[in-house]
């Protein structure tokens, strides 16, 4: 909710839709501006079409990926989220360390086959994704989270990707659900200048309603369209709720008051000064602390230790941070245990709230 709830043009341009019409299983004027605003904003997509969930998108691009390319394998990160389909339930958060590229399921019910069409490798690690695009010809695709959760790429790191990409001739995924309008109003796409073959993007596009879309060029996305590709290579894709007119309304009014002239340098100052308000609080404490990610998405990991990946992305005291984030709550400020989502809501009084409610969660940490 990056404008915050109850956005007073969000709301309007909601009920002035909801008379109209709620869902029509068809086109609709809304979600073709959207679609057309997409396009405009987003380097990688030319086309673009939309479905309820980010994970539906996710689901979809994987499938269209191999739809493409004739080939069936998908090479993802460790610890990389993209949703609960089988593929993407491939070692999300595994509790146990395998050797790489093995993929552990994160979820019963998955069978050994989908197992087997997943590489998987650390993120930050170039070396390793080259390794395995030279060891296998049968790969259709990275997929990606530009930022990781919170884990920042390496300089150069998304870059040897395109490269890499480009140079075994396999598509690259940027999974946009997250970072889309919010790095940038063009997303981590424009934000890191580098372009995807294929991005998913969710969340700030259906301005607090179930919405996401995939995008990608004309070529990739045409088989959506049997009448082209043939039945084949076509990808069915229908959803009841895609692109519905309430969600694209109230995602055409949020993606406006982004564009506005200072919109992003505000979000910007205000994660700063978030991120701020609890390194120096923690930095006096003497409290060990890595702070993680972009201004508009970040958290704390309690370690000294850098974090490159998953498996150093953690804290050395998990129970300092389950600490932290409950003396927080009882002090007001509700924080997700993994992520802090700077708002466009946020106000100088929400920050000396905030700062107060960081000065007794430290104190708190610093004497256990």
């Amino acid at each position: 909710m990056l404008l915050g709830h109850g956005h007073p043009e969000v709301m309007e341009a909601v009920l002035e839709q909801l008379p109209k019409g709620m869902t029509f299983f068809a086109n609709n004027a809304k979600g073709v501006e959207l679609a057309e605003a997409i396009v405009e904003a987003v380097p990688c997509c030319e086309k673009v079409r939309f479905v309820a969930s980010g994970g539906d998108a996710d689901m979809y691009v994987i499938r269209l990926a191999r739809a493409y390319t004739g080939k069936d394998k998908i090479l993802k990160f460790e610890g990389g989220y993209h949703g609960m389909s089988a593929e993407a339930q491939m070692s999300l958060a595994p509790d146990k360390r395998v050797n790489f590229p093995q993929a552990v399921p994160d979820s019963a019910g998955i069978p050994q086959g989908v197992a087997d069409q997943m590489l998987i490798a650390p993120f930050n690690d170039l070396a390793a994704v080259e390794v395995l695009l030279s060891e296998h010809d049968d790969i259709a695709a990275i997929i990606a989270e530009p930022l990781q959760r919170i884990i920042t790429a390496a300089h150069g790191f998304l870059q040897g990707l395109r490269d890499l990409c480009d140079k075994h001739s396999i598509l690259l995924i940027f999974d946009e659900i997250v970072t889309g309008f919010r790095l940038a109003y063009g997303g981590a796409q424009e934000q890191y200048g580098i372009t995807p073959d294929i991005c998913t993007l969710g969340k700030i596009i259906g301005g607090g309603f179930p919405l996401a879309a995939l995008g990608a060029s004309a070529e990739i996305m045409q088989h959506f369209d049997e009448s082209i590709v043939g039945r084949d290579k076509w990808l069915m894709q229908l959803g009841t709720l895609s692109g519905n007119p309430i969600a694209a309304a109230a995602g055409l009014k949020t993606i406006e008051v982004l564009k506005r002239e200072g919109s992003y340098d505000r979000l910007r100052d205000i994660g700063r000064r978030l991120q701020h308000v609890q390194s120096s609080a923690l930095d006096a404490a003497g409290v060990p602390h890595q702070i993680c990610g972009d201004e508009t998405l970040f958290d704390i990991f309690f370690t000294a230790g850098q974090c490159r990946d998953y498996r150093t992305a953690k804290h050395d005291d998990p129970a300092q941070n389950v600490i932290y984030n409950a003396t927080l709550r009882r002090h007001g400020i509700f924080k997700s245990p993994g992520k802090l989502y700077p708002s466009l809501a946020i106000t100088a009084e929400d920050l000396e709230k905030t700062k107060f409610a960081v000065e007794q969660a430290v104190s708190f940490i610093s004497l256990t």
